[in-house]
């Protein structure tokens, strides 16, 4: 039997594939799905790249659902810009004041995916304990909405809001949630898709580590650069995988 070959799917896009940027954000929201990192709940964007001060996010429904079709183009202040109407979810902030705030970030993901929310509720930091997850030696900040806002619903839903959690994040890739979930960026889609899988994946195995009772030694700062320098030139590999796992499920 003669076995399929197959071209590695680009991690890169501009403004003359758009239709190829569709249907790839369709893929990671679909993407995250299936690895447990979104559910019913939580959502994926990416920067329009004929406009940096526009994202690109599905309306409001459930990431699995999504198709190419689904998919809004929101301005900074969150307002569609051919005048869409469709339901737009609570969060929009999130990744608009990201945007906003770190020019170098093109991709954001938030999740509530469930390993991640006790390291925002605990005095123990989110930590690398494999390479996999070396962007994670950039630090993992908690931001916790009570101290800016009081009590509320734990949803980022206006500006001030969203731009508080953008200062927490700061320069670092990933920013926890407490009570809440988490954002994980990237510089590209399929960047930020996999630092949320293995965002994930690093404290299912953290807190496997610190449960076997001794001491845990976790990636130095210079290890988990390297790595994370190293992960910008392979991610043609997990992407063209998970782009063709989604799709055979649906096929």
């Amino acid at each position: 039997m003669t076995q399929k070959s197959y071209t590695p799917a680009t991690t890169t896009h501009d403004a003359g594939n758009l239709t190829q940027l569709l249907a790839d954000l369709a893929s990671a929201n679909h993407i995250l799905a299936h690895h447990g990192v979104l559910d019913g709940f939580g959502h994926v964007s990416v920067r329009d790249p004929r406009n940096p001060n526009r994202f690109l996010i599905a309306q409001s429904m459930a990431p699995e659902l999504v198709r190419p079709e689904d998919i809004l183009t929101l301005d900074l202040d969150c307002q569609p810009v051919d005048g869409d109407t469709r339901k737009r979810y609570l969060e929009t902030w999130i990744h608009a004041e990201i945007y906003r705030l770190r020019p170098d970030v093109n991709s954001v993901v938030h999740s509530h995916s469930p390993s991640v929310i006790p390291f925002a509720a605990s005095s123990v930091r989110l930590r690398p304990i494999y390479h996999m997850a070396g962007f994670l030696s950039n630090g993992s900040p908690v931001f916790d909405m009570r101290h800016c806002f009081g009590c509320t619903d734990m949803l980022v839903r206006n500006s001030a809001q969203g731009r508080a959690l953008a200062e927490t994040l700061g320069r670092s890739d990933v920013a926890l949630m407490r009570g809440h979930g988490f954002v994980a960026t990237g510089p590209t889609l399929p960047m930020s898709v996999y630092r949320a899988i293995y965002t994930e994946l690093n404290a299912g195995m953290q807190q496997k580590a610190i449960g076997l009772g001794g001491d845990v030694t976790y990636l130095d700062d210079e290890e988990g650069k390297a790595y994370n320098e190293t992960s910008l030139s392979v991610m043609e590999r997990p992407w063209t995988l998970w782009k063709r796992q989604v799709q055979a499920l649906r096929d």
